[in-house]
């Protein structure tokens, strides 16, 4: 070659250079497989190479395509969960390995440039941008508000956090809730769980938590619900000032079980991105059992076999990967709480998916039915809830509060038929007697408006006010209903 094409010797050094390191980048080849079967849920195609967890393309002729996870494999066969409606699709449908920066606007997939380390891995919409909106589990808005801005394109899998480099729960965190400031102490960090049935509240409790909270970002997932809550949860429950420092994540019940576990781990990466920002983060998400039962539907498909209730060993193994991404920041920077709903079929609170919760939890709040139907709201049943992280949040005067009013609760709730039949004797017991004159006053400070706010130390004073009594009111009213001469009348001071 002459001077005259390559100038000099140095622009011919840079040629071959360059010639040299395009040589050395390694161009992967397009593999594409071909679907021949779909039973049920799950899709099979052979001819695919791709690591589980990868995102495909499914395109049949003029249909629309239809975008798809690999979930397992079998020798030649890849296993697929689609991520929408199989309509259709026919057996030689061509399925193409999705690359992160391929677009394909009509699944709501994005097109950032990809890295050598997370090729194929799902990326999704991150940061502030997000704040006010309500979006699906591929990261699209759902509130007719225009495209999302100010986000960054990022992979949805990341490295858990080492537990030794993460803050212990040390600070109370307030939910303007009475009963659970007061007797069930939440701290900035915590995970704990909300067991109910169906139609006793919960959807209720977490507005109000949503509301109150002291936090600075509220992520709500709202997984496997009715698509009806979904507007309700937002205007009637969220409210508009709620709704300004919330993100709304909702993968309702009609979407596929693939697109529901993925609107969970959607919403708890946007809840970890805002930590990671150094802000407090309140994460609702209604429910985990919607999750679980996904996750069940995917492994029943793919042939899992099932074990307790029906429920394969990767649904339990699902849960705490989930739960523990939440909780306390790298050395104390930023935080997520995270309320979980647990629904308990039949109220029972055995049921498999709430015995795991329950025991990955740092915490459980339990809902009782049967003081929903009484009118008692929130319908919290103190007894049989618990917070974990209490003793390291609370002061000791605080502790001993909630102590009292436990055992003076407890005490009436154990005599309460005896009470109710006549049939207990006053006197026989102080302790009862003491409980019978303060119940009414411990049931006026578990129930609270849904509109009504009760801080931290409102509750703490409503908390001590409760356990008080006057000294004619050490006795029992039924006593001094039978003593002679007895003035019903008669002050409290005499």
């Amino acid at each position: 070659m002459s001077d005259s094409v390559f100038g000099s010797d140095q622009r011919w050094d840079q040629y071959m250079a360059d010639l040299r390191t395009h040589a050395s980048t390694p161009t992967p080849l397009e593999v594409r497989g071909t679907l021949t079967r779909l039973a049920g849920l799950v899709l099979e195609a052979v001819g695919l190479k791709v690591p589980v967890g990868s995102q495909c393309l499914i395109e049949n002729g003029s249909k629309p395509p239809v975008l798809a996870e690999v979930v397992g494999f079998a020798n030649d066969r890849a296993f697929l969960m689609p991520a929408g409606d199989v309509h259709g699709l026919s057996s030689g449908a061509s399925v193409t390995p999705l690359p992160p920066y391929r677009t394909v606007p009509s699944v709501g997939q994005f097109n950032p440039p990809p890295s050598p380390d997370d090729r194929g891995t799902l990326r999704l919409p991150l940061g502030r941008g997000l704040l006010g909106r309500v979006v699906d589990a591929h990261g699209q808005p759902m509130d007719h508000q225009g495209p999302i801005s100010d986000v960054d394109i990022a992979p949805m899998d990341r490295a858990p956090l080492n537990a030794m480099d993460r803050a212990p729960v040390r600070e109370t965190l307030d939910t303007g809730v009475r009963a659970i400031n007061a007797l069930l102490t939440v701290g900035r960090g915590q995970r704990i769980g909300l067991f109910a049935g169906s139609g006793v509240g919960k959807s209720v409790l977490l507005g109000m938590m949503a509301r109150y909270t002291q936090a600075d970002v509220i992520v709500v997932g709202l997984i496997g619900e009715r698509g009806r809550e979904v507007k309700e949860f937002i205007e009637d429950i969220l409210g508009q000032d709620g709704r300004q420092r919330s993100v709304v994540v909702a993968a309702p019940a009609d979407a596929p079980p693939l697109v529901r576990m993925q609107g969970a781990a959607y919403a708890t990466a946007i809840a970890e991105r805002f930590r990671d920002d150094g802000l407090h983060v309140l994460l609702l998400m209604d429910s985990l059992t919607r999750y679980a039962m996904a996750q069940r539907e995917i492994a029943l498909a793919i042939g899992e076999p099932p074990a307790t209730k029906g429920y394969p060993p990767s649904c339990f193994a699902k849960l705490p990967q989930l739960v523990e991404r939440s909780g306390n920041g790298l050395n104390g920077v930023g935080s997520i709480t995270a309320f979980y709903t647990v629904l308990s079929e039949g109220d029972d609170q055995q049921d498999p998916i709430a015995d795991s919760a329950r025991a990955i939890l740092d915490g459980h709040i339990v809902l009782s039915r049967a003081l929903a139907e009484a009118g008692h709201y929130p319908a919290i049943d103190v007894e049989a809830s618990a917070s974990r992280v209490m003793h390291n949040v609370a002061t000791p005067q605080h502790l001993e509060l909630a102590r009292k009013f436990r055992a003076a609760y407890s005490r009436y709730q154990k005599s309460r038929d005896l009470i109710q039949l006549g049939a207990y004797v006053p006197g026989s017991d102080p302790e009862t007697d003491r409980a019978i004159v303060l119940f009414p006053g411990l049931q006026r400070f578990l129930m609270q408006g849904m509109h009504e706010a009760s801080p931290l130390p409102e509750s703490l004073q409503a908390l001590q006010s409760a356990l008080q009594e006057d000294k004619p009111a050490r006795e029992a009213p039924s006593q001094r209903a039978t003593r002679p001469n007895h003035n019903p009348y008669e002050g409290s001071g005499a």
